[in-house]
């Protein structure tokens, strides 16, 4: 295994406190971080503070139990794949999901620059969206 499948890893495989200590400890002052179309979150934000504010606030405040369980990661160079399962309660609905998602990361210089979410945002909307 090389560093840059190691520095992931780190982001996913411990507490939910230790995964954001590492991520925020591994993040480039610039990194880009792109929410798939469709999914609640859709959009790309740019360095730790909006990357926090606009995806991670918002999973932890919105979401009971929200998980991203990886089973693969992949090592290509500067690129790294995971592979996994997200899983959660919605709480404004009380629906439950779980969703495959693969994330796509280009690390540089021991820190990550990029990171690109492939999700079924169809199986997240389901959790979302209120019974009609």
């Amino acid at each position: 295994m090389g560093a840059n499948l190691d520095l992931i890893r780190a982001t996913y495989e411990g507490s939910s406190e230790d995964n954001g200590r590492n991520l925020l400890a591994a993040l480039a002052h610039d990194a880009t971080w792109t929410e798939a179309e469709g999914f609640p979150y859709a959009g790309t934000y740019v360095g730790p503070d909006a990357i926090v504010a606009g995806v991670f606030h918002r999973l932890g405040t919105e979401w009971i139990g929200y998980n991203a369980k990886v089973h693969t990661l992949m090592e290509d160079g500067n690129r790294v794949a995971a592979f996994g399962i997200y899983s959660g309660t919605y709480k404004a609905t009380g629906k439950s999901m779980t969703a495959h998602f693969a994330h796509l990361y280009e690390v540089r210089d021991g820190k990550i620059v990029s990171m690109v979410q492939y999700v079924d945002t169809l199986l997240v909307n389901r959790a979302i969206v209120p019974d009609a």
